[in-house]
């Protein structure tokens, strides 16, 4: 992913409204890997239910605002597989909903999907595969498989984004 700035964030928000935009709390963008993101996806430090993400459409910055739903207290923590990094070792994943933009959005319609908690799919594609993945193959078979799990995230992530577009 290409280094993006705070302006190129909030004007890439596709599904928000101007004081969404300007109310969103940002990520500090310090300390970023760049190189190692497929996008950059941070839950709001003040307001915990809401989440953003941002990655790229034909080369453009792309952001969604997304709503966490409401955990409820007593219901059993199970962990779920993800539907963008496919990873079910390592994260919990959440219900995830956006508005659609456009029209569509302002007339309350919505898509979910379940997504790593943390957003940390672009650490959990590239961590090395297990013995039962890869076996005993040689280094470039788990190069493979790595390079399949950021190629099939970028994918899945880019869909849902364009499924979030599509009424504009």
């Amino acid at each position: 992913m290409n280094p993006l700035t705070e302006k190129q964030i909030r004007a890439s928000f596709i599904n928000t409204t101007r004081r969404e935009t300007t109310q969103a709390l940002l990520p500090d963008l310090t300390g970023a890997r760049w190189d190692q993101l497929d996008y950059l996806g941070w839950r709001d430090r003040k307001a915990p239910l809401l989440a953003y993400v941002v990655l790229e459409l034909d080369a453009v910055p792309t952001g969604i605002l997304l709503r966490a739903g409401a955990a409820n207290q007593t219901m059993v923590r199970r962990k779920a597989l993800c539907a963008w990094c496919r990873d079910l070792a390592n994260v919990e994943a959440a219900m995830y909903v956006a508005r659609r933009g456009g029209s569509a959005g302002r007339a309350g319609n919505t898509i979910g999907t379940l997504v790593c908690e943390d957003f940390s799919c672009s650490r959990n594609v590239r961590r090395p595969p297990t013995s039962s993945e890869a076996g005993t193959d040689a280094d470039l078979v788990r190069q493979l498989i790595v390079q399949e799990r950021i190629a099939g995230l970028r994918e899945r992530a880019t869909r849902f984004v364009q499924e979030v577009a599509a009424t504009l």
